[in-house]
């Protein structure tokens, strides 16, 4: 089904990435909470996770959807590593793992200091194939998302992993519930949204800024954006270095400058967005139980060439 979209204009500049008749479009319903949405530029088609359903979920280009992989070990958050192959992020086994082209799926973390990871929640892939991931208590506060279970590592933190060496290190720990996670264009800022109210009172609901520096190490922790209403979760971040941040009515996107640039309005509580499609024009979106679709005027960062 197909219906206009209500675009919320807060500067102009926000007509040079949706254009002002650009359509929202609902391409498949029947979830729980949908979330983790990445786009196979091999397949040509959406990866995105319906985790208290233990399912990952595809679509494709002919409107064809299927079950990708469960059960999904309540997986959450995706990405696509420098060879293609599928990172993800999984509540259930408190891992992050890499679906290796024949199929097979390698632990690449599971345990930091000989201690368990809490639920691995989301994952960006940087330029030198390093991994950066957050990893909150989502999937160890209930069966909901996982498997109820005590933290063994103590605290909420945000890891950097080497895939070639498997060391792991602890990059930010002023977070109260790290969530999305993501690069600037030039990859000398890494957004992370803070999702502290969902079981806090008052808590942050907001993005934080930080400072790469050397390509291992984050410095000048700031606040780049409060989300609301809501909070932020998943987020994308086009090739002008533009965030589109979820949020309870929709995106929000905002300027480098973190000024609100305008709102793509959808009918569910938004979780997370990634840019797709042939020319990664193609906006999806996974709300609630439902993954939406809108064409847009900007590419991500790192669209290939």
């Amino acid at each position: 089904m197909a219906k206009s979209s209500d675009v919320d204009l807060r500067n102009p500049a926000f007509l040079d990435l949706i254009g002002p008749d650009a359509r929202l479009e609902r391409i498949w319903t029947g979830g729980l909470w949908c979330e983790g949405p990445v786009w196979l530029h091999d397949e040509q088609a959406l990866l995105w996770s319906d985790i208290p359903n233990q399912r990952v979920m595809r679509w494709r280009q002919a409107a064809v959807v299927d079950v990708w992989m469960e059960p999904s070990h309540f997986a959450n958050g995706h990405t696509i590593d420098r060879e293609g192959r599928v990172i993800s992020c999984e509540h259930g086994a408190r891992a992050v793992t890499r679906r290796e082209k024949d199929g097979t799926f390698t632990t690449l973390a599971d345990a930091y200091e000989g201690k368990r990871l809490n639920s691995p929640n989301d994952v960006v892939v940087k330029s030198d194939g390093t991994i950066w991931f957050t990893d909150p208590p989502y999937g160890i506060l209930s069966d909901y998302e996982g498997y109820k279970a005590e933290s063994e590592i103590g605290g909420n933190y945000v890891f950097r992993l080497d895939p070639e060496t498997g060391a792991l290190s602890i990059v930010a720990r002023d977070l109260d519930k790290p969530n999305g996670l993501a690069f600037s264009p030039d990859e000398r800022t890494l957004y992370i949204a803070d999702t502290g109210f969902s079981h806090t009172p008052g808590g942050p609901h907001h993005i934080r800024a930080y400072d790469v520096v050397d390509g291992e190490c984050l410095s000048n922790s700031r606040v780049f954006a409060v989300i609301e209403p809501g909070g932020p979760d998943g987020f994308r971040v086009d090739k002008s270095g533009n965030v589109f941040a979820s949020a309870w009515d929709g995106i929000q996107v905002f300027a480098p400058s973190s000024e609100m640039l305008g709102k793509i309005l959808v009918p569910e509580k938004t979780a997370n967005c990634a840019f797709g499609g042939a020319d990664g024009k193609r906006l999806f979106i996974t709300a609630s139980k439902s993954l939406y679709a809108i064409d847009v005027k900007t590419t991500p960062a790192g669209w290939p060439s």
